[in-house]
């Protein structure tokens, strides 16, 4: 699949499936408005950074000083609202035995310096006893700051393994180069290898802002 291939209109996700095509990228999804909107519940959130987190450093070393932070739950339910989506709820759907559905989604801030190495979406994070394990099956990011150019990196590039290779993240072939355009929403399917590429000097002080997380299920 290419980017063109996964690149559709808002008015396509009515009758797009993420079982057919499971990377998507919508363009123009949010308005300046709405973009406005989160950016100001960004000015008002509690930062921490990668160094403040252990265990994410952990699994992420040499990805500089990102920042994440939790969204407020206005913020949360106007995104939330924009993303009841029949390819959302028809893929989670597919899945048998479900006894639970689930989302988490925070801030995000990379600035330069920062980025994220190849990982797909399975293996971070660390479990708390006593709580059902969650399966990420939908990861969606979307693009909030104001400005963006080329060659100020940030790229979100996704990943196909080498056709008759081993699972190992190094027998990997790049699919999609992403763009953090502003307003832009990703979608795809987990597992998944991607990375987001570091953000270059010429940044200067502008921020990658993104929405970003996940769609998951809960199994017996």
């Amino acid at each position: 699949m290419t980017l063109s291939e996964s690149t559709i209109g808002g008015a396509e996700l009515s009758s797009v499936s993420l079982q057919t095509k499971p990377v998507l990228v919508v363009e123009n999804f949010w308005s300046a408005e709405e973009r406005q909107f989160f950016r100001e519940g960004i000015n008002q959130a509690g930062w921490k950074s990668l160094s403040d987190l252990p265990n994410v450093r952990e699994d992420f070393p040499n990805s500089g000083n990102w920042a994440k932070a939790e969204i407020e739950s206005a913020e949360a339910e106007h995104f939330l609202s924009r993303l009841r989506l029949p390819c959302i709820q028809e893929y989670i759907e597919s899945f048998q035995n479900i006894i639970g559905r689930h989302v988490g989604f925070s801030y995000y801030s990379y600035s330069a310096g920062d980025c994220l190495l190849t990982h797909n979406d399975t293996d971070q994070g660390r479990l708390t006893a006593g709580r059902p394990s969650l399966r990420r099956r939908i990861a969606i990011v979307t693009y909030v700051h104001e400005e963006w150019r080329p060659d100020w990196g940030g790229e979100l590039i996704i990943y196909a393994r080498r056709e008759g290779q081993s699972s190992d993240c190094g027998d990997l072939v790049p699919t999609h180069c992403i763009e953090p355009r502003p307003g832009t929403l990703v979608m795809f399917t987990v597992p998944r290898y991607h990375r987001i590429c570091r953000v270059d000097p010429t940044a200067g002080q502008h921020r990658r802002l993104s929405i970003a997380g996940w769609f998951m299920t809960e199994h017996a």
